[in-house]
């Protein structure tokens, strides 16, 4: 048991920070905290492959924060009186390119955002990041191929209709 623990202390000590970052990167600061626990006692109950433990442990904590998005849905649906009227961002108001590229991530669909911020912000590879997104490596490729097409339709000035 003793080299269990030493084992999990190690994988702890090298991944949390990331696991960290990644949830920080897609929620708020509480819910990444939580997110990141959870996924460590998922590492903990059921193991972690030996090979490359960091695609896997984003995975289980894309899940967890799946889980945890639904349960604040549910959570958003049961009590809707007390829930106030949701805020619009106004993107025109937008100061510098970092503001703008978030308020484009935000409108692309999770699964092309999460492939693009997996490559970007996780810096994993083609094939890790495929594992964490829980597909196969030409799958992702695609994900990721037609993800930045979207984001760049979205991100391209649009330029004034002419007036004739």
């Amino acid at each position: 048991m003793r080299d269990d623990e030493a084992a999990f202390t190690a994988l702890f000590e090298a991944h949390y920070d990331s696991v960290l970052r990644y949830g920080r990167r897609r929620t708020d600061e509480q819910t990444a905290r939580d997110v990141a626990a959870e996924t460590f006692l998922v590492a903990w109950r059921r193991g972690v492959p030996d090979d490359d433990p960091l695609p896997w442990l984003y995975g289980v904590a894309r899940n967890c924060l799946a889980n945890a998005a639904r349960s604040s849905r549910r959570e958003t649906r049961a009590l809707p009186r007390l829930a106030g009227p949701s805020a619009t961002p106004d993107h025109a108001d937008a100061s510098n390119d970092a503001t703008v590229v978030r308020a484009a991530l935000a409108l692309l669909p999770e699964r092309d955002r999460e492939a693009l911020l997996l490559v970007t912000w996780e810096d994993l590879p083609t094939r890790a990041a495929a594992r964490a997104a829980g597909c196969s490596e030409s799958a992702f490729a695609v994900r990721l191929h037609r993800a930045r097409k979207r984001l760049a339709a979205l991100l391209e000035p649009r330029l004034p209709t002419e007036i004739s």
